[in-house]
Formats: C-alpha cells, structure tokens, sequence
C-alpha cells in the first residue's frame, strides 16, 4: 500500500493564511502587511470581541455583504481572543514598524517644507532605519520610499505568519476573505508550513502525475494524524478532462471572473488564474480542464481577485512563469508583484509597457492599464496583447477607458485585435475599502465614495472599441459567478448599474455587428 499510485482529488483546495486571514497582496507584502495588521486586522478583531453577535449578524445581511465584519459563530470567540493576543505578542515587532510609518509619515508633512531633508533623517523612528529614503516629487511633496528588496530581508517579513489549509470544496459560499480569518476545524488538514514549500509543489503536481502517500507525507513532513487525513484527499484515478489539450489551431477558454486559458498544441497560456475546484457543478471550467503544462500565467495587477494565491499555489510546479507588471519601486501603495511571487517560490518575469515575453508558437505584449485604482499613484498593473495561432487577443482586465486615446496608441504599436477581452465593473468598491489601512490622513466618505475601484462604463467601452478597433469583444463577469462570492462579495440584480451598462455595451456592439458577449461561467472560441 505505501508505493500506491495516487492522485490529488478534484475538489480538493487549499486557502493560504497569514496569521489566520486569507493571504492577499496585502497581507504579504512586508510594509502593506504590517499596515493592514496593525489598522485593520488587530482594530476587526477588536471589534469582534467587543459584540460578536453584531459581526454574526452583519456578516449574515445580504444588504452589508462585502462588509468588514468577522463571521465566527459567538461560542468560538475565545480562539479570537487567543489569535488577536497571539499576534500582539508575536508580532510586535510589525505593530511598531507600522506605527513607524505612521509617524514617519507625520514627520515629513510637519518638517518637509521644500528644503534639505538630510536633517529629517535622525528625526525618523527607529524601526525604519536603513528601509526607508526621503524624497521629494517634483512638486515638492515629500514621501518615504520604502527599499522593498531590503524588507524581504527584514524582521518585518515573517514566514512564520504563514500556514495552510487543506479541505473539500463543500459548494457552501466560505467567509468572505478580507474580514474573516480561519480557524481550526474538523474537516480541515492544517499544515503550518511556509507557501513556498516544496511540499505543496509536490502535492498539486499530483493533479497530473500520480505520487505515493510515502512521499507527500515525506515531502509535507507530516505526522500519522495528517497523513491519514491526506490519505482521505487522494484518489486512484486522475480527473482530469480529456480534452484539456488540443491537437491543431488555437482555443481559448473562459474560467471565470478575469480567467482565460489561451492554448495552440505547443502552448498554454493562463491570464490571472481563480479556478474553481468544484468539478461537480458542471457549469464551469475546473482545475480538471487545464493544460498540465502552463507556458505562462499574466498577472494584470494586485486586487485579491485577480493574484488568488489559493489557485496559484495549486499550478507552482506546472508553470514556466509568470508574467507581471513593473511597479513604482517603493511607493506604500504599491507593492512589487514580482518580490512578492517570487518569495512564494515562483519564477517571475517583470515587464513594462510594451516589453515582449516569447512562448513557444506566440509571443505576449505587455500593455498599458488606465485607472481603476482609486487614483493613487500605483503602476503594478498591466494590460495584455497576445499573439498565438494566427490570432491577436487583447487582455484588458479592469483598466478603464476613461482616456480612450491610449488604445489608439496599443493599436498603432500591435495592430488590429481580433478579440478583445474588458472589464466593466463600472461602480467598484470606494477608496477605503481596499486601501483604508494605507492611509496615512483620513479622508472623507464622500472624497472615498468619488474614487472607486471601477473599470469602463458603456461609453468608455465603446470608445476602446472605437481607438482598439478590435473585431469581437467580450465583458467579463465582475463577480457574478457564486462559486467565487468568497472573494468577490457582489450581489446584481438586472437593475443593477454595471448590468444595464453591459446591456447598453452590447447594444453598442449590435448596432455595429460586432460580435459581443457577457461572459458568464465558461464560454469557448476555437479556430
């Protein structure tokens, strides 16, 4: 029985933790982690404590859904208790660095009046010496640049925070996943490993190649309790699809949220993967229908629904690279995406506006990405321009066509589309929902409220239509599949505004006869 051939069960997933919250840029990245625990995390927790049938309730109110509230039932509030006492204590030493950069921030709007800053340097809190330069815009506002590199090296990154948990795929919507942590549970296997180690590599290539328990409980370093448990999750025949690969032209195939899989027989490529495990359900594309070799994932930008890292941890060890977006090099809203992945055990390609990654039989563009991030200065975001079969695809995630004439130029450069792939969640969440732990001044709810999250309307649509020039075009769905509510948190209805501004799009589109579609769940091109 020890050298069984087993595989990965399909519904089998994983959720990534750091100090029990779900792992998201945010909580991984050293100077946004640290912010995030000591103004939003700790704060939550304190909040819970204080009345947890309230946080029930809320959690439970379709009318607050997305909300920040802990959905714990009121008997488990201990372990609360013990977590929030858990990461004051362990994690002091981030608490402070946050509190550090608070102030450090305070220091420069009090003391930076255009004039050597050199004198501001002793003035700084200790927990920023050596990871921080002062420097002034060239309107004279002054910043702390954080050395982000230098974090990773850092007491204020810490692998100890991470650990993992295995579990079923139950088809029951799981907490939402910026508010509530995760606790211990019965049916859930909990490994206090690190998310890059080479266990969970070897675990998710069993997916596609079978293994034995032997070695997973070597690899994973497991004692007799979670092997048994693992055993649980290992099956002796795969579930993989059989038509997960293709023979002759080129296909691409919608996943879900912003998920496409674009393949030709010498190459697949997977635009920021949030797969579905639930190979039941039978109204989606799964984990079971993808390549067993992935040339390339593109990342577009670093929203928790579009880096999901309990679906990237599940393809390390089947992924060439990834490819993602430049960032500002150290500004506080704007983490690197690459620092971050490849902490994680990912091989990592960074590019700029029109840098060129070859695969086999194509090559991928990187493109401009415009707005959608509540106005702040954060350039880690990327649009994309592939080229495989014969056909040209453009990858326009959430960016916005608030200035159209910057597709003009994408077109100049690349040429006509054949597809264009947009968003169109064109009333996103406010400024701090995202981003309220980053912010160093409060602000206003009606200045928040006027700086949304927001992808292009149905005139900003047309109007990167009209400067694209793209033969077809498609909306993704902006949350509206439930199998992902866990993230996402929207609710639609057909009154609602991004719906009636999709139907206006593809009546737009219509006039024209430009074929056009909102996708919904899984959809297939073939040529």
């Amino acid at each position: 029985m020890a050298d069984e051939q087993l595989f990965l069960r399909s519904k089998v997933i994983i959720e990534p933790l750091v100090d029990r919250f779900v792992a998201q840029p945010h909580t991984m990245a050293p100077v946004q982690a640290a912010m995030n625990l000591a103004f939003l995390h700790v704060p939550l927790l304190e909040s819970y404590l204080q009345s947890p049938q309230v946080h029930v309730a809320a959690s439970n109110n379709p009318e607050l859904r997305g909300g920040y509230f802990i959905n714990i039932p009121e008997e488990r509030a201990d372990e609360v208790r013990e977590l929030l006492a858990t990461i004051k204590r362990d994690r002091a030493d981030m608490l402070k660095f946050a509190e550090a950069i608070a102030a450090g921030q305070e220091i420069l709007r009090a003391n930076a009046t255009g004039f050597d800053l050199t004198p501001l340097y002793p003035k700084m809190p200790d927990e920023l010496g050596g990871l921080v330069e002062l420097a002034y815009d060239t309107d004279n506002q002054a910043q702390l640049r954080f050395m982000e590199p230098v974090l990773y090296t850092s007491p204020y990154y810490q692998e100890s925070r991470q650990s993992v948990q295995l579990s079923f795929e139950t088809g029951i919507e799981r907490p939402f996943i910026l508010s509530t942590p995760r606790l211990p549970s019965e049916d859930v296997l909990e490994l206090d490993i690190p998310f890059r180690h080479p266990g969970l590599t070897e675990l998710f290539k069993a997916r596609v190649k079978p293994t034995t328990l032997a070695h997973l409980r070597e690899a994973l370093e497991l004692n007799d309790e979670q092997a048994a448990v693992l055993r649980t999750m290992l099956s002796e025949t795969p579930a993989l699809n059989e038509d997960r690969h293709i023979e002759s032209g080129g296909r691409i195939r919608y996943f879900g949220h912003a998920c496409l899989v674009l393949q030709t027989p010498e190459a697949a490529i997977v635009t920021d993967p949030f797969i579905s495990a639930d190979s039941d359900a039978g109204d989606r594309y799964t984990l079971d229908d993808l390549p067993d070799y992935i040339d390339l994932v593109l990342i577009t930008h670093g929203h928790q629904d579009h880096i999901v890292m309990e679906t990237l941890l599940q393809l390390r060890g089947r992924v060439g690279k990834i490819v993602c977006p430049r960032y500002s090099r150290g500004n506080l809203a704007d983490p690197s995406i690459a620092l971050m992945l490849k902490h994680q055990g990912f091989d990592v390609v960074e590019v700029d506006d029109f840098d060129e990654v070859e695969f086999p039989g194509g090559k991928i563009t990187a493109t401009p990405f415009l707005g959608e991030h509540c106005d702040l200065d954060i350039r880690a975001k990327s649009t994309y321009w592939a080229e495989l079969a014969g056909k040209k695809v453009f990858i326009g995630a959430d960016s916005s066509g608030i200035d159209p004439k910057l597709y003009r130029y994408v077109k100049n450069h690349l040429g006509t589309a054949d597809y264009a792939f947009l968003g169109m969640e064109c009333d996103g969440a406010p400024l701090t929902w995202l981003y309220q732990a980053l912010l160093t001044i409060p602000v206003t709810k009606k200045m928040s409220n006027s700086r949304k999250l927001s992808g292009s309307n149905a005139e900003q649509a047309a109007a990167i239509m009209v400067e694209l020039g793209a033969k077809e075009a498609y909306i993704y769905a902006m949350g509206e599949e439930d199998w992902l509510g866990h993230v996402m948190a929207t609710t639609y209805t057909p009154d609602t505004y991004q719906i009636k501004q999709v139907e206006e799009f593809l009546g737009w589109c219509k006039e024209r006869d430009i074929p056009a579609g909102h996708l919904f769940k899984q959809q297939e091109w073939r040529w």
